[in-house]
């Protein structure tokens, strides 16, 4: 299993939209990071600053993690591709047609990843795959 550091997660989303930028070849990966930060305009100068790689955010102050939002997304995007945990894509789906947006879908389930992370975290346990559907099916 894939395990990188906080500065290697970073560096990751960094230099795909540095590669994104100025037209270099991406691997797929890369290529899925790069589509998720184009559509992230809020979070372009956090990720083409080097300053910004140590910068903690703080959400007791308002701060949103670019860092933490984008990585986010990745794993929902990879989860959407496998359709792993099973059903995602069906709650993807829902989403998009009650939303009539896929951005606004993949944010609520940015959201629901977040809070079983969050849970998993804060327990000292692996993320609950049914606690994630149930979120998903309560949105």
């Amino acid at each position: 299993m894939f395990t990188p550091t906080r500065d290697e997660a970073r560096r990751f989303l960094m230099d795909a939209w540095r590669k994104h930028r100025a037209a270099l070849p991406l691997s797929p990966l890369e290529r899925t990071a790069a589509q998720l930060i184009a559509i992230h305009p809020e979070y372009h100068m956090a990720l083409e600053g080097p300053e910004h790689v140590d910068r903690d955010y703080a959400p007791e102050q308002g701060d949103v993690n670019p860092f933490l939002h984008l990585s986010l997304h990745l794993a929902v995007a990879e989860q959407l591709a496998i359709d792993q945990p099973p059903g995602i894509v069906a709650h993807y789906d829902r989403l998009c047609a009650t939303r009539g947006d896929s951005h606004a879908a993949l944010h609520a389930i940015v959201e629901c990843l977040g809070e079983v992370v969050w849970q998993a975290q804060r327990l000292g346990t692996a993320p609950d795959a049914t606690l994630y559907l149930a979120c998903l099916e309560r949105r």
